[in-house]
């Protein structure tokens, strides 16, 4: 006898939806049949037509904790990825302190294990030493991530030989390095005289943080991965130049976009001040619409929500070097999404693929798909479903969003992870350790 049933599921096969009913036990899906055929079950629950969605992945999401917690930490934003549909999510190293070392990493993982409601899995910066990238593996590295314009590591990164290096250590341990692109001792710089010259604008953020600081970052790092031979990931890409650019690496290159770079423009930006700044900015229509080409024609590998919370008071402020980038996006990224697939500019096979199976084959996940003996990370959305999107009401510790009073169409209404059922019409139902830790 299996432990749940679920009935009158919708899911996607070759030749579009089909009805079925999905059997889980021990936490694995064991049969995918009609009703009729499914094994005896201990609960049974009654999807009423509604689609199954393999567990989403987001392979960008800032879950902060440590002294970091009083803008999200782990239980809160593992709560908001599970409402949001997202069974694994992976979190960023750029938390304080850094996770640079193997210590600070195994300290992080074991700080994590017993509050998470969704799997996680760990990057790791840079660590000091080469000699310590195999112990930030053995300690559960999922990944590693290099930031350009902030560096979270003490290797100098903006030594082409230092980041070839690094570059050469993750390739002989099977890692994937995803890089935040832009120029920052560039940035840096100019940040420093608009500074000092009291230029404290969003305009003047842009300028900081223009489309060439990111191409000159994207071209660099493309020839040095070249070099190493490294399977290179692009962490959040904004602009059309950036992509001219790596449809020409493909396929030894990886990408991600955001919901916010996809769906808001500068013009938001000036509209919505400190609650719509982040990093790299959002940029002009032109870019944005060149994004959605590449979403649909697969130059753009997934969909990431780069969830980025902060306090309130820390999106604050005339002056725009004082306010935090950084967008809220688990509650948002599925339902923003879900409506574009309503309007016909996505589709669904392309959904699937970006929010699940590429994440999943990227990063090297036992995850992202719906197969007898697969593990039953499951989402259910319910495509009718119409509301406003109110960060007042997301279990995330952020509740703002420049998405606030968006009318979206397509929930996730239900959450499996790991064949229990954690999210359940918005409420989190379920006690932490349903996540698992990723290795």
């Amino acid at each position: 006898m299996a432990d749940l049933n679920l009935i009158n599921a919708r899911i996607l096969g070759d030749g579009g939806f089909m009805e079925v009913g999905i059997s889980i036990d021990a936490g694995r899906i064991c049969k995918i049949a009609k009703p009729p055929n499914l094994p005896g079950a201990s609960r049974t629950i009654d999807l009423e037509g509604n689609i199954a969605l393999p567990g989403l992945i987001d392979a960008h999401v800032h879950l902060r904790d440590l002294e970091l917690s009083y803008k999200e930490d782990f239980f809160t934003g593992t709560c908001a990825a599970a409402a949001g549909g997202f069974t694994t999510v992976l979190d960023m190293p750029n938390t304080k302190p850094p996770t640079n070392t193997p210590e600070r990493l195994r300290d992080k993982i074991q700080r994590a294990k017993d509050q998470t409601m969704v799997n996680v899995g760990f990057y790791a910066a840079f660590p000091r030493e080469y000699s310590q990238f195999s112990e930030m593996v053995q300690n559960g590295a999922i990944a590693f991530k290099v930031y350009l314009h902030h560096p979270v590591t003490e290797l100098d990164v903006y030594q082409d030989d230092v980041l070839l290096n690094a570059f050469g250590q993750a390739k002989g341990l099977n890692r994937v390095v995803a890089v935040h692109a832009e120029e920052g001792n560039v940035i840096q710089r100019m940040e420093e005289g608009f500074l000092k010259s009291g230029k404290t604008s969003l305009d003047n953020f842009l300028k900081a943080h223009s489309v060439d600081r990111e191409v000159n970052a994207v071209k660099r790092v493309l020839k040095l991965a070249k070099q190493a031979g490294l399977q290179l990931h692009i962490s959040h890409v904004s602009a059309a130049r950036s992509i001219a650019l790596l449809r020409s690496f493909k396929p030894h290159v990886t990408c991600e976009a955001t919901p916010h770079h996809l769906l808001l423009t500068t013009s938001d930006l000036h509209a919505q001040g400190g609650k719509a700044l982040t990093n790299p900015p959002l940029r002009s229509r032109f870019d944005a619409s060149k994004l959605w080409q590449a979403v649909n024609d697969g130059v753009i590998d997934i969909l990431v929500s780069d969830h980025a919370p902060h306090s309130l008071e820390e999106k604050r402020g005339e002056n725009v070097w004082k306010i935090s980038p950084g967008i809220p996006g688990l509650e948002t990224t599925l339902p923003l999404l879900l409506s574009q697939v309503n309007r016909g500019r996505m589709m669904w096979n392309r959904l699937i693929q970006m929010l699940a199976t590429k994440p999943a084959e990227i990063f090297g996940l036992n995850r992202g798909s719906i197969q007898v003996g697969g593990v039953a990370d499951l989402v259910i959305v319910d495509m009718d479903r119409e509301y406003k999107i109110d960060s007042s009401k997301f279990h995330s510790k952020a509740k703002y969003s420049p998405f606030d009073g968006w009318k979206v169409k397509g929930k996730p209404i239900k959450t499996f992870v790991n064949g229990q059922l954690v999210m359940e019409e918005g409420e989190i139902i379920a006690k932490p350790r349903v996540g698992q830790i990723m290795r």
